[in-house]
């Protein structure tokens, strides 16, 4: 195969999304404001790489509050927390800052709402996922968690005609709208959100993939293992037609073996990658013969997000 028929597709949108971009600056303006070390429970945002370089930075990751010393500063990741968490770090006299993607938040008081008004919640989400966790805690006694379409035939309802759906943000749009039309075919009388959970980035970059896959013999997907809406991608390019793909954190994890009598290869990344290893893996693929690099935008994304009030406030203070 000569040259001239090698290219790559690059799908955008791609990368960060506004609330993994806001919670990774909280976590260095923590650093730059309070000094090392920042404690962080869980995973800042799923990553290997943006964990790692915070990590360098002085970050201490922890699994749960209770590791944290007691009054010292710890930050709550971008997939958000149970209400239990906060009381957890309170006891302990934790420093705060709730990183948590306004869009998740979003969720969590969507939760509260229905709860108080004695709906069951049936939550479509990934059982274990940080998300899911967080925004079961707020309604515990109302939530029941749905992991997909197999799932829909264990539900059980207190009141058919009181019953609403939420769901993870970071899902695949295809999948949750099987799942909650098998629900619908349980529980007619179903509620949809008061508007969509899954964020719009998340759409977005399915999107971008779903228009890019066809055109592929391979989709390569910046991403780590336990990034769902990374993994969602990869499923997204199969059932889009691409001729194969795979879920990469670094450039170096290629395998030569896939390019085999591969033309065209397309690029994404999940909401939580710097684009600095994408270009690590268009760079690869130019060592190779993959020059050609064509963009296909399907949306812009303009959207941002104020940092946490916690920091907010001492900007204020120190600009005032």
């Amino acid at each position: 195969m000569s040259e001239a028929d090698k290219r790559v597709l690059l799908a955008a949108p791609r990368g960060y999304c506004a609330g993994v971009d806001r919670a990774v600056v909280a976590v260095e303006k923590a650093l730059e404001t309070h000094g090392a070390p920042v404690y962080v429970r869980k995973e800042i945002v799923h990553n290997r790489h943006v964990v790692e370089t915070l990590r360098e930075r002085g970050a201490i990751f922890v699994n749960e509050a209770d590791e944290v010393p007691e009054g010292a500063l710890v930050v709550f990741s971008a997939h958000g927390v149970a209400p239990a968490v906060h009381a957890q770090a309170a006891s302990r006299s934790l420093r705060t800052i709730d990183a948590t993607c306004p869009l998740v938040t979003k969720v969590h008081h969507e939760a509260k709402r229905f709860a108080r008004e004695d709906y069951d919640i049936l939550l479509v989400g990934h059982h274990g996922h940080e998300e899911v966790e967080g925004t079961a805690g707020e309604a515990p006694d109302h939530v029941q968690l749905v992991d997909g379409p197999d799932d829909v035939a264990k539900v059980t309802v207190r009141d058919p005609e009181k019953v609403i759906w939420l769901s993870q943000t970071t899902l695949s749009v295809d999948e949750t709208m099987e799942t909650v039309r098998r629900l619908r075919e349980r529980f007619p009388s179903l509620q949809d959100p008061p508007s969509d959970d899954i964020c719009y980035a998340t759409q977005n970059r399915q999107v971008a993939v779903k228009a890019m896959a066809p055109h592929c013999d391979l989709v390569l997907v910046v991403g780590s293992r336990n990034s769902s809406n990374s993994v969602r991608l990869v499923e997204v390019a199969l059932n889009s037609g691409a001729g194969a793909s795979y879920l990469i954190d670094f450039a170096r994890e290629i395998d030569e073996a896939w390019l085999s009598g591969v033309r065209t290869v397309g690029i994404t990344s999940g909401a939580s990658v710097p684009e600095i290893l994408v270009r690590g893996v268009i760079d690869w693929l130019a060592e190779r013969g993959w020059t050609d690099v064509e963009e296909i935008t399907t949306a812009e994304e303009t959207l941002s997000f104020s940092l946490p009030r916690e920091l907010r406030a001492r900007r204020t203070a120190q600009t005032g």
